[in-house]
């Protein structure tokens, strides 16, 4: 279990830190698939123990999110009204921005990626936490055509985030669509799934020819997603748009907590 596999598209990893890194895969996709924020578990642990630079963990990281969260997408798409239209616009936005955003994943300085986020997830935590109704039952703040034009607008920046690997990206999808432009929480986590796959396939386009993607590695992991988004996906259909709002706060704590001790510990 302790020795390397020897596979091709493995990094030679042994068994034992591909069934650690298929556990973590299982439990971010599972909580990705109820309001985001599985990045938090599935990247850090694949940048702890998959060798090479740290661009190959985010490239493989985003094989292992796409088929979970197109599952979760298809649970939900299944179970609960999706505007297809305007979740469409909002998908190719985050897909181009993110084609981008990848494009320029070590351009930025991480710390300053770390503090600029660190500040938006509190932000996004106490505006929610203050507001106990937010989000519970559907309130659009737009006409249909200005609808449409924000949230190409925010899918367009939030896919330039994940683009360059940025944690949460799941979670900032939500709360645009609740916050801003009024989404119930259940919608919103239905409409966001479908443009977190389009960012994952937009920076897939972009690391994938590059060679930067560990294939039998994302494959793996891509499975323990899929079961995970599966389950958390029905839980979060079953349960509603109060308990989708609850995992939020807790995502955005435990969000908050990891970059800020990443940010301390870099000082």
């Amino acid at each position: 279990m302790t020795s390397a596999l020897g596979w091709p598209g493995f990094a030679e990893i042994s068994a034992a830190t591909l069934v650690l890194l298929v556990v973590a895969a299982f439990v971010a996709g599972t909580v990705d698939a109820v309001v985001g924020g599985g990045g938090l578990i599935q990247l850090p642990v694949l940048l702890l123990l998959l060798p090479g630079p740290a661009v190959m963990a985010v490239a493989t990281n985003k094989v292992a999110s796409v088929v979970g969260t197109t599952a979760a997408t298809v649970t939900y798409a299944r179970r609960t009204p999706v505007d297809w239209r305007a979740a469409g616009v909002m998908a190719l936005a985050a897909a181009l921005g993110s084609v981008g955003g990848a494009a320029f994943a070590d351009a930025l300085p991480a710390m300053v990626l770390n503090i600029v986020v660190l500040i938006a997830i509190i932000v996004v935590g106490v505006y929610t936490f203050a507001r106990p109704h937010l989000g519970v039952h559907e309130n659009q703040r737009f006409a249909r055509r200005e609808r449409l034009a924000a949230m190409a607008a925010a899918g367009a920046v939030i896919g330039v985030y994940d683009g360059m690997a940025g944690p949460g990206t799941g979670s900032f999808l939500v709360f645009v669509l609740v916050g801003w432009i009024g989404y119930a929480f259940l919608a919103a986590s239905a409409t966001a799934k479908l443009a977190n796959v389009a960012t994952n396939l937009g920076a897939l386009a972009y690391f994938a020819p590059h060679g930067l993607v560990v294939w039998g590695v994302g494959a793996c992991m891509a499975v323990g997603n899929l079961a995970g988004a599966s389950i958390g996906a029905r839980l979060a259909i079953r349960l509603g748009s109060v308990f989708v709002r609850r995992v939020f706060l807790v995502v955005a704590v435990v969000l908050a907590v990891t970059l800020g001790a990443k940010i301390v510990s870099g000082l």
